[in-house]
């Protein structure tokens, strides 16, 4: 263990057993107090509920989830967003996702403030340029992010000032300043961190209810935190190399999940899902407005 006073000392703890080739999309729900997640290789979504694992397969990639009430969640797919009922499994579509871009899945994604939800979409193979992010709102789907490889880190500022996302091949966190009647992105997204030239890539994203980022940062095995002027507070390791994606959730919101990847490794810790108890505080995940 190393001795950098930002690394917890605490072992992260295994939460599913559940090896999945390619773990992501954790999503608290608030009013189920459930957390759901996605093996997105695999085409299968996940939770664990009274300590029993359950799992719903569909027939193509799904990566990313958002609450809509007690029962239904939006899910996104490679070629569309769905509505889901969590108690049947009965699937309704919403709309198209590059329904006609064969070459393409969705990937990262999360609700806004304003009731929106946004999703990003990769090349199967990550082929350069070929992603793009998108926003469904009040039934309407708008690109709004075009030329992204690996589109991942979506996430809003509790103060509803902007929007985070990044593509992993470039390293770099992107702000995205955001209306505040409506949520639209508005004005030129700058880079709010820049982690360019280093040995991990920065995956999913989460903010805490001060502002705080937390980046699960694949191939470093951990979740670093950076304070809102992009400053490394804290590190939290994770006993597998490919953390994908973060979610703090539990009764106070300060439960640290992470998603994790088998893709590629050999290591009997990849793919599962782990926990960690935290002293910070996340937001509530928001409701998305269908």
């Amino acid at each position: 263990m190393t001795s950098d006073p930002f690394c917890h000392p605490q072992a992260a703890e295994i939460f599913s057993e559940t090896c999945c080739t390619l773990g992501e999309g954790p999503l608290w729900h608030p009013t189920r107090n459930q957390l759901f997640w996605f093996d997105i290789i695999e085409k299968r979504l996940l939770t664990v509920q009274d300590g029993a694992e359950q799992s719903w397969q569909f027939d193509e990639c799904v990566s990313a989830a958002g609450w809509v009430d007690e029962m239904t969640l939006i899910i996104a797919s490679a070629s569309a967003l769905w509505q889901f009922d969590i108690a049947t499994g009965a699937r309704a579509h919403i709309v198209d996702l590059e329904a006609d871009q064969t070459l393409t899945r969705s990937n990262d994604g999360r609700a806004d403030p304003w009731g929106g939800f946004w999703i990003g979409t990769m090349g199967y193979n990550a082929e350069p340029g070929l992603g793009a992010i998108y926003r469904y709102y009040h039934g309407e789907l708008r690109r709004i992010v075009a030329d992204q490889t690996i589109t991942n880190a979506i996430c809003f500022a509790p103060n509803r000032s902007c929007a985070y996302f990044t593509d992993t091949t470039t390293g770099k966190i992107m702000r995205q300043p955001l209306a505040a009647g409506d949520g639209w992105p508005i004005g030129t997204a700058d880079v709010f961190l820049d982690l360019s030239g280093k040995d991990f890539g920065p995956d999913g994203a989460i903010v805490d209810t001060i502002g705080r980022f937390w980046n699960a940062q694949w191939g470093a095995s951990r979740v670093a935190v950076y304070g809102a002027d992009g400053t490394l507070e804290e590190i939290y390791p994770v006993p597998t190399s490919q953390a994908s994606c973060p979610a703090l959730g539990g009764a106070d919101f300060s439960r640290l999940f992470i998603t994790t990847a088998a893709e590629g490794l050999d290591d009997p810790d990849a793919g599962r899902t782990y926990h960690i108890q935290t002293t910070a505080k996340g937001q509530r995940e928001h409701r998305v407005i269908l």
